[in-house]
């Protein structure tokens, strides 16, 4: 039984100057020492975020995407801004079809989008931060040029992908594995590379002006100078081996990225129980957490214990509902009719509500918003022991496999200064095993046009110049209309389950942000997985080894396909908060201890 009072494996952090959490000490300690020397909550998480691409090479980097939530003081609201680029204009499902393929890879150079991050991160600080570009990106260059200490987990992939390096990715190895000698847990890794085109960005952009004027240059020095450059020269002229087994050229050019902006918007919100939570929109899996919400709400979860089989019951019932409408209604609204209006009213989900019964359901069953038929995508059912083509490959799509080592995934930050501004941002792709290093820049781009279903006249068919319907989604909430809570974790579909289960715990079960981080967690793989090879598996519930045994064995009975995780292997959840209270600011933070990466700052 877990509950408030519990051991936790680190305190809350407290204080009322500011607060940081992530998935890494060292983008922690970076965006808290921002704070510090004078810098907001953006500047702060921008920081920290580019450092983020730095030291967790094999969980993001610079040529990946990035959504942002943000609460600016001044404006008193919640906003997005998009760092998710879009489709090249070549790629269309014709295009692929030619190709002999029916999924877009997920790995190589065929599934590049824009890489949105740079222009997200600069979008932030030009509009909300208040430091110059230089001294932001300052700590990130000095982790590339001087070293950062190898994680166990960066090793382990290293030496997964160390072959085919050296075999099909030259540019890759040369990075990565320049020396035949591979690196151990705790040795310094450098990327100077990687240092020597941040350099260049800053020095062609000094000249531009005003900090403003600074941040522009840069931007264009990178969607339609030299970096962009590079990438048109590379991914024209390259043939690499990729996911499908065979090798592929890319299709990604340095027009796409000129016609490509960071873009801002109102967030999609649901109110519960006091709480106005908020995600990004339907162009990410963000509002499935909306969706769990709303087909919770008014169950008695707070009378179920979090660790009992009731609760873990009610919640993966629900989560099968809301993931169903994610495959049947999400895509880009620019390009697809999402009717989230529908899929979030009260009169929809209590209808839906009754389809969670007694036991665990076996079938995908989207709904029909507004009289809407549904249609989901044809999505492969995973057999049982099958192999998996990306790990003969040595390649690495960001899911857990069945030993519970995560291959790939995301990143986390969450930032809240002393005037109270927040950020949330959940940075992702660009990982070194997913995609070929470009000759000259020193990192990788994303893969995230995987997400994708080439099948014609779904919301999330492939189109050029469309989002993918990504996975990445950072939370936010307001409490009785109060900036109050900013969270999130890597994951893949996994995120908005984890991060579910933290709201719920801090808002149902009275505990606080690390009890509610640190207590035993689950997920369903009950849907297809957006990404490659884009498999579901029916009814399967993992739980982490902690959970009580009566427990597992409950779920069991009810019908579902339990697999028990190791302990301390379900997300790696951050969160910050604050409140007032005459007149001072409280703030709080806590971090995951799973992975022995995430850490959470603050005074």
């Amino acid at each position: 039984m877990t509950g408030p009072g519990m051991f936790t494996t680190r305190p809350e952090i407290r204080g009322t100057f500011g607060v940081a959490a992530s998935t890494h000490w060292l983008a922690s300690a970076t965006a808290m020492g921002v704070l510090e020397r004078g810098g907001n909550a953006f500047d702060a998480a921008a920081a920290g975020g580019f450092v983020l691409q730095v030291v967790e090479p094999h969980l993001n980097g610079p040529g990946g995407e990035v959504p942002i939530l943000i609460h600016d003081r001044r404006a008193d609201r919640i906003e997005v801004i998009c760092g998710q680029g879009t489709a090249p204009q070549a790629a269309t499902p014709e295009r692929f079809r030619a190709l002999g393929l029916d999924l877009v890879p997920g790995t190589g150079l065929l599934p590049a989008c824009v890489p949105g991050a740079f222009g997200a991160w600069l979008t932030l600080l030009r509009d909300h931060g208040s430091w110059p570009l230089e001294a932001v990106l300052a700590p990130a260059i000095s982790y590339a040029e001087t070293g950062f200490p190898l994680v166990p987990r960066i090793v382990e992939a290293l030496e997964t992908v160390a072959p085919m390096f050296q075999a099909e990715w030259p540019s890759s190895a040369e990075i990565y594995v320049p020396r035949a000698d591979m690196p151990k847990p705790g040795d310094l890794f450098r990327n100077p590379a990687l240092a020597a085109t941040y350099r260049r960005i800053i020095d062609e952009a000094k000249a531009a002006g005003d900090r403003e004027a600074v941040i522009e240059a840069a931007r264009r020095a990178w969607y339609e100078g030299f970096v962009a450059e590079a990438v048109d020269g590379f991914y024209r002229t390259a043939e690499l081996m990729d996911s499908s087994g065979a090798r592929h050229g890319g299709l990604l050019t340095g027009e796409d990225m000129a016609r490509w902006q960071a873009t801002k918007e109102a967030p999609v919100t649901y109110d519960y129980q006091g709480h106005t939570v908020a995600k990004c929109g339907a162009w990410s899996q963000g509002p499935v957490l909306l969706q769990q919400l709303a087909l919770l709400d008014g169950l008695p979860l707070g009378e179920m214990a979090p660790d009992g089989p009731d609760f873990v019951h009610s919640v993966v019932e629900a989560a099968k509902l809301a993931f169903a409408d994610r495959e049947a209604w999400y895509g880009d609204p620019d390009f697809a009719d999402v009717p989230l209006e529908g899929l979030l009213s009260a009169a929809y989900n209590a209808e839906r509500r009754g389809l969670i019964g007694e036991r665990a359901s076996e079938d995908l069953r989207p709904g029909s918003p507004n009289g809407r038929e549904a249609r989901l995508p044809r999505y492969r059912i995973a057999e049982p022991g099958a192999p998996d083509l990306n790990a003969l490959l040595g390649l690495a799509a960001p899911r857990r496999t069945d030993d519970g080592e995560p291959r790939g995934d995301t990143c986390h930050i969450d930032v809240i200064d002393r005037h109270g501004n927040m950020v949330a941002a959940t940075p992702s792709g660009g990982w070194f095993q997913s995609s070929p290093v470009v000759p000259g820049l020193g990192f990788s781009l994303n893969t995230r046009t995987q997400m994708f279903w080439l099948e014609e006249g779904l919301p999330n068919t492939l189109a050029p110049g469309k989002r993918p319907r990504t996975t990445l989604t950072p939370s936010m909430a307001l409490k009785d209309g109060a900036p109050y809570l900013a969270w999130g974790t890597p994951g893949g579909d996994q995120q908005d389950q984890w991060s579910l289960l933290l709201f719920l715990h801090h808002a149902h079960h009275g505990m606080n942000l690390q009890e509610a981080i640190d207590a035993a967690a689950f997920h369903s793989e009950h849907w297809p997985s957006s990404f490659w090879p884009r498999e579901a598996r029916p009814n399967a519930l993992t739980v982490e080894g902690q959970m009580p045994e009566a427990t597992v064995e409950a779920l069991k009975e009810r019908g579902h396909d339990v697999t028990v995780g190791e302990p301390w292997s379900e997300g790696r959840l951050s969160a910050c908060s604050q409140e007032r209270r005459s007149g001072l600011i409280y703030l709080r933070a806590a971090a995951n201890p799973r992975g022995m990466q995430g850490y959470a700052a603050g005074r």
